[in-house]
């Protein structure tokens, strides 16, 4: 297993709270004020991380309309338009990116970008970016998986559709290629995706095969889902984001408002908190309640030398007597003195 390590100066692993990715992804409508605008309300949602795209239309695809370039599938949130044309209207340019990663900095966010092709890790070593996130649709791309990996810094890399075999092959050339610091997110790459079909238990079942870090590219609505997650060891969350869906924008319908962020941000670290570690017996803030459970009273006024029956000694709060447990043990023995009622059994007072 890898041991914590840190992203951007914030730490990421078991022991940190959640790792919070607000995915921008196209949602900038081809305005960068709008991207900017995204930044800011990222930064007051408490999400720790603001991540971008780095392609253009021709390093994705060809000018094409037609064939499978053409988007025919009636149920797919592009239906109608080409690829090209999709990615026309959803990339980032390429000369926001400074821009944009210099506003989140300033903001306390870390920033950086899934890139798509050997150009874009270039352009984004230029920018000195703290760590590389690769997409499910390029996540057996093993040429692209072997560049980023080869810049050292740690890589997040989405599981969506890949078999074990595949991850496997993945994994293996992103270690071999000098990438020491690895997460695996599970993905379902539907859009959005439902919880259903979402398959959370594998979470502990990657960390288990590829000993790294592991997390959840969220795709569902909401954040019962990813807050699910991080109980079963998730210990990065990704959500798209977006101001208002009403916005609309390529990837607005499967996006996050700003109050659902900030709601994921306090409910995630919550969910980790809880986790805490094995342990049974009374916490330290729990040895005050100690006191408010069952315990063995007398009931009645008692003379020195009356039995006790179950008349006269009972099981009642508070805490302060025998167990209930010994109560057949102390019926049918008399008292060695008089005990007023309302007196905690203890052995001292029987004969």
């Amino acid at each position: 297993m890898d041991e914590t390590f840190h992203i951007g100066g914030r730490a990421i692993g078991p022991h940190a709270p959640p790792f919070v990715i607000a995915e921008m992804s196209g949602n900038h409508n081809q305005s960068l004020e709008r991207a900017l605008a995204i930044v800011e309300a990222a930064a007051r949602t408490g999400a720790h991380a603001l991540k971008i795209q780095t392609y253009t239309p021709d390093t994705m695809t060809l000018d094409l309309d037609e064939r499978e370039f053409h988007i025919g599938d009636p149920d797919s949130l592009w239906t109608g338009t080409s690829l090209y044309k999709l990615y026309g209207e959803a990339y980032t340019p390429w000369d926001w990116h400074a821009p944009i990663f210099e506003h989140a900095r300033a903001l306390g966010m870390i920033p950086f970008s899934t890139p798509f092709d050997d150009s874009a890790v270039d352009f984004l070593e230029s920018l000195d970016v703290p760590c590389y996130k690769i997409a499910s649709f390029e996540n057996t791309d093993l040429p692209l998986i072997r560049r980023v990996a080869a810049t050292g810094k740690p890589l997040i890399i989405s599981t969506g559709m890949a078999t074990l075999a595949e991850l496997d092959e993945t994994v293996r050339a992103a270690r071999d290629a000098g990438c020491r610091h690895l997460v695996l997110l599970k993905c379902t790459s539907t859009y959005p995706a439902t919880p259903a079909n979402t398959h959370i238990r594998t979470i502990p079942h990657l960390r288990e095969m590829f000993g790294c870090e592991v997390g959840l590219s969220d795709h569902t609505m909401g954040v019962g889902v990813s807050v699910a997650s991080v109980a079963l060891g998730a210990t990065v969350i990704e959500k798209h984001f977006t101001l208002d869906r009403s916005d609309g924008g390529v990837d607005a319908a499967f996006s996050m408002e700003p109050d659902e962020m900030a709601r994921l941000v306090v409910e995630t670290e919550r969910a980790w908190q809880a986790l805490g570690e094995v342990r049974y017996g009374p916490t330290e803030a729990e040895r005050k309640s100690l006191q408010f459970r069952r315990s063995l009273y007398i009931c009645a006024d008692l003379k020195a030398g009356d039995v006790l029956h179950r008349d006269n000694v009972r099981a009642i709060r508070p805490g302060l007597g025998l167990p209930p447990g010994f109560i057949e043990a102390v019926l049918g023995r008399s008292v060695a003195r008089a005990v007023p009622r309302g007196t905690a059994l203890t052995w001292d007072l029987l004969k």
